[in-house]
């Protein structure tokens, strides 16, 4: 026969307290007695009593969950980043609740109002796209909806990202200076502002050298198609014709795959034939067999500041929207050619 639920009644006959008494102990912030929390916290762990978070959001009207909505977990910057905002929200008493989603505006849709069913206190979005009529759902609902790692051209959707533009700058500036005369660019998924930005960027530094893309491929943020688009921009190579001398690769996730093609595929030396530079410099780019030269988003200064706009938000339901960028660094190693500067 199955044991029957602690409840906090049974805490309050142990410790001889009110069941109201047990429920604010288990509230944080909550005013109760030092001598009063100690008796109810032994009653406790005597019954193996675990408080019924569900239950308290209703009294308290906090959830204490954050909804998280992120595209995709492939690519290695993803998974970082969720672990620092469990870690960060942890801290704060708060929780992640994650959906994955793609860019299909049904889905996210439908992933959002699923957020909203359970009284989630805020939601961040992670390389999502959303719609105006969503951020009107959340406000409607008084839930705040803050993006990460992308802003949104509606000023009024609170966001921070790296400033993308200034890192495909220094993508550019790099490869004048290691003396790149054909620079191609692989880019990712054309609807993300990261992948628009980094791509002006990087146009923009090439320009003021007067230099122009040589080729340009679409990859998509996915491995399919960013190794199809590595072997259109180098089919080329087998029959002794030009080809890029460099590839500025829009995300880490997709530049692994163009140096797998390159090498192991194509033949190609990198960097002696090719140079080959990602973005956001994800743990992996750091390993020997990548040795990847890359663009590090701060990722820690990004989290900490999302969490912080998250709270403005739900503590004052009035203040204005919030957009945050954070300058990122070039981190040189040897998938690029040493400067001739």
């Amino acid at each position: 026969m199955k044991a029957s639920r602690v409840t906090s009644l049974d805490v309050a006959k142990r410790a001889g307290v009110s069941q109201s008494a047990v429920s604010r102990a288990f509230t944080p912030g909550a005013s109760v007695a030092p001598k009063t929390i100690a008796k109810i916290q032994l009653a406790a762990t005597e019954l193996g009593y675990s408080p019924n978070v569900l239950a308290r959001s209703l009294i308290t009207g906090k959830s204490k969950m954050i909804g998280f909505i992120v595209g995709y977990l492939d690519n290695q910057f993803y998974p970082e980043s969720l672990q620092k905002f469990s870690e960060r929200l942890q801290d704060r008493g708060y929780h992640i609740l994650m959906f994955t989603a793609d860019n299909n505006p049904e889905r996210v849709t439908k992933i959002v109002q699923e957020l909203l069913d359970y009284q989630v206190d805020a939601i961040v979005a992670a390389s999502v796209s959303l719609t105006t009529e969503l951020t009107f759902l959340c406000r409607e609902a008084g839930v705040p909806i803050v993006l990460y790692n992308r802003l949104h051209e509606d000023p009024l959707i609170s966001g921070v990202a790296s400033n993308n533009v200034a890192g495909g700058r220094m993508v550019a500036q790099h490869f004048v200076d290691i003396g790149v005369s054909r620079p191609a660019y692989i880019a990712g998924w054309q609807g993300a502002s990261t992948q628009r930005d980094r791509e002006i960027g990087f146009r923009a530094g090439l320009a003021e050298h007067g230099l122009k893309l040589f080729a340009r491929g679409e990859g998509n943020f996915n491995h399919p198609d960013v190794c199809q688009a590595t072997r259109a921009m180098f089919a080329q190579h087998e029959q002794g014709n030009t080809v890029p001398d460099a590839v500025f690769v829009a995300n880490d996730h997709m530049a692994f795959a163009v140096l797998d093609i390159l090498r192991y595929e194509l033949g190609l030396r990198v960097p002696d034939d090719v140079s080959v530079a990602g973005y956001d410099d994800v743990a992996i780019a750091s390993w020997p067999a990548y040795n990847l030269t890359s663009v590090q988003q701060a990722a820690d200064q990004m989290v900490a500041l999302t969490v912080d706009v998250l709270f403005e938000h739900i503590n004052n339901p009035q203040v204005k929207p919030i957009h945050k960028t954070v300058p990122g660094s070039l981190v040189v190693r040897g998938t690029t050619k040493k400067s001739e500067r």
